[in-house]
């Protein structure tokens, strides 16, 4: 996955044609380790449709703030350069397949 900072995330994620997943994660964050693995896993399925990329709030505050990003991990989907899906904690593939059903392709 692409890494985003504050200084792109207006192009790379909200000016992006195709919907985004954020993944909002810190170095000394565990879970966040976890959570990688998953959507690194979805994001190979989902080539094409779905981009997904990381956030490191620590080097990049002001879009978690933006966005309320209060726990980590968090992952937000972005469509039309809006946020239309946060997920706070870490989940399993299938919690996320199901939370963003209308945006992923069946793989």
């Amino acid at each position: 996955m692409d890494a985003v900072t504050d200084a792109d995330f207006e192009q790379e994620v909200l000016g992006s044609r195709e919907p985004v997943v954020v993944d909002f994660w810190a170095p000394w964050c565990g879970p966040c380790k976890a959570v990688e693995r998953t959507l690194e896993g979805l994001a190979a399925a989902q080539a094409g449709s779905v981009r997904f990329v990381r956030l490191n709030v620590d080097d990049s505050p002001l879009a978690a703030a933006r966005y309320g990003v209060l726990s980590l991990p968090t992952a937000v989907l972005f469509s039309g350069g809006e946020a239309r899906s946060t997920i706070p904690g870490a989940r399993s593939r299938k919690g996320y397949e199901q939370a963003w059903s209308d945006w992923l392709s069946s793989s």
